[in-house]
């Protein structure tokens, strides 16, 4: 396995990203200029999203258009309206026999205490498609503009910032990126070294220590995955549940009450590749990116980023 140097989810080839932010909160669209077989997994207990269904194996639909990561809890999908739209008028997506549909899956982040109650307006989607191409940015754009991580102690608790992370692994002809907006509960490590998380101001504090505490709050991490590897429907949701394993790795608790977190995963190429392979590259590939997001948000008032904040690691 090969790293990427400033790897990200265009690097599989066939997909454009696009950002756009506004008031505390924005929405992220990957637009898949093949048409992808994708799948997705859903492992929170507190989501928010749109279409998955339609991912499912025993689904007509084959292929999606885009698939779209945003703030702004359950209201923020109304930014796939817009995306949907302007999709539309670019004759992308499912020809009915009545009109072009775009089949737009999505996700969305709670971050309504950052932004006030602000959420991504179908105008907000649009401008997000509009501005798609080979995007590498990361941390504090698109609908990582208001992501946090390490809630324990609620808002007012020692919040530190979140962001959206990407990255990029290869192996041979194979290529797998990722694109991860990471807005958890928990805490992030690299590794054994916690780099981000509940903290007092001079120090992070032990995670354990509140677990099974009411946060108060819902969270969510949500990422997509791409690779150039041929993939059927059900290969597809194989490799988005494999790729929740990078975030078990490097967010700490995971897949809680609280949280929502879904991946969706996507082929763009016809590279012949074993599973296996995809699965573990996928995996890794997401837990860079964690880390990347966290290490490329910049800081907010009253919420530090981990750039900014020199702890002794706490192992």
């Amino acid at each position: 396995m090969e790293i990427v140097k400033n790897g990200a989810l265009v690097d599989a080839g066939g997909v454009r990203m696009g950002h756009a932010s506004g008031a505390g909160t924005g929405v992220t669209v990957a637009i898949i200029d093949t048409g992808g077989v994708a799948g997705v997994d859903v492992r929170g207990s507190a989501p928010g999203t749109r279409e998955t269904d339609l991912l499912d194996p025993t689904a007509a639909v084959q292929q999606v258009t885009a698939i779209v990561l945003t703030g702004g809890s359950a209201f923020g999908l109304a930014a796939v309206d817009g995306v949907m739209s302007t999709l539309a008028e670019q004759g992308r997506g499912l020809d009915t026999g009545m009109g072009i549909v775009p089949i737009v899956p999505a996700a969305v982040i709670f971050d309504l205490p950052l932004s006030g109650g602000a959420y991504p307006t179908p105008e907000l989607g649009r401008q997000a498609t509009l501005s798609a191409s080979d995007d590498r940015s990361r941390g504090n754009v698109g609908a990582g503009t208001g992501a946090t991580v390490g809630k324990y102690l609620g808002p007012a608790g020692g919040v530190m910032k979140g962001g959206l992370g990407q990255a990029a692994v290869t192996s041979g002809d194979l290529i797998v990126s990722a694109a991860v907006v990471v807005n958890a509960l928990g805490d992030i490590y690299d590794g054994a070294e916690k780099i981000a998380g509940t903290h007092n101001g001079h120090g992070f504090l032990p995670t354990e220590a509140y677990v099974g505490s009411s946060v108060g709050f819902t969270n969510t991490t949500i990422g997509i995955v791409a690779t150039n590897a041929a993939l059927t429907k059900p290969h597809a949701s194989k490799v988005a549940s494999a790729a929740h394993d990078g975030l078990a790795r490097s967010i700490r608790p995971v897949h809680t009450m609280d949280d929502g977190d879904t991946i969706f995963a996507v082929s763009t190429g016809s590279v012949e590749a074993p599973l296996n392979a995809v699965c573990f590259l996928a995996a890794e590939a997401v837990r860079m990116a964690v880390i990347d997001g966290v290490r490329a948000a910049a800081s907010l008032p009253g919420i530090p980023s981990a750039t900014a904040l020199a702890f002794e690691p706490l192992r």
